[in-house]
């Protein structure tokens, strides 16, 4: 079961991000607030789930929330600051978007860079522990999904409606036969030895 928050007596937003480990695309990232009686049998880490369950969760997210926002950082901006510091930058531009302030934030993973003056705690597989957090994980992953299969349209033969843009067999095939695209990330070492 997963905790509603670490401390409840301030206003709580969970944070995390989708798409870090791809060869194309932005990295997505998201902000959650949920109220102090929010209940979900179904919540957990975006991973864990099947994709209808994502997308249906995503609703009851938005509808309940007392605040969320998705933010994104783009792959030409990725190759400029490298995918960590991305990462940090979307979670920012993410609780910039807040319609409420948090007062403390729950990061997923064990690195952050300090968003302004709101104190932060990083928690290692955050959304398998906290709801805020795998709120946030199902929010950016079902944001960024939607935004791969957008590109898919545009660009077919990478395979991005399955992949997603994580580097499958399938993908990094396509690159070494049509090349990259305008949205892969430039500065991403492609790994071709198992390839035929």
């Amino acid at each position: 079961m997963l905790k509603s928050n670490l401390n409840p007596s301030k206003l709580e937003a969970g944070c995390d991000e989708a798409g870090r480990g791809c060869l194309a695309g932005a990295v997505f990232a998201a902000a959650v607030i949920l109220p102090p009686d929010f209940k979900s049998e179904l919540l957990n880490d975006s991973k864990k789930l099947k994709e209808k369950d994502r997308y249906a969760l995503r609703k009851v997210i938005e509808s309940s929330a007392l605040a969320w926002a998705v933010g994104q950082v783009s792959e030409k901006e990725i190759d400029e600051i490298n995918i960590l510091n991305a990462s940090f930058l979307a979670m920012h531009r993410a609780i910039d978007q807040l319609q409420k302030r948090p007062e403390h934030l729950l990061i997923d993973g064990n690195r952050f860079k300090p968003y302004t003056l709101i104190p932060h705690d990083c928690i290692i597989k955050g959304d398998s522990k906290y709801m805020s957090i795998a709120a946030a994980s199902i929010l950016a992953k079902t944001y960024r999904d939607d935004y791969m299969k957008r590109l898919h349209q545009l660009y077919p033969a990478y395979q991005w409606n399955k992949n997603k843009g994580y580097p499958t067999k399938a993908h990094r095939q396509a690159i070494v036969d049509v090349g990259y695209s305008d949205y892969h990330r430039k500065t991403f070492k492609l790994k071709i030895s198992d390839l035929s």
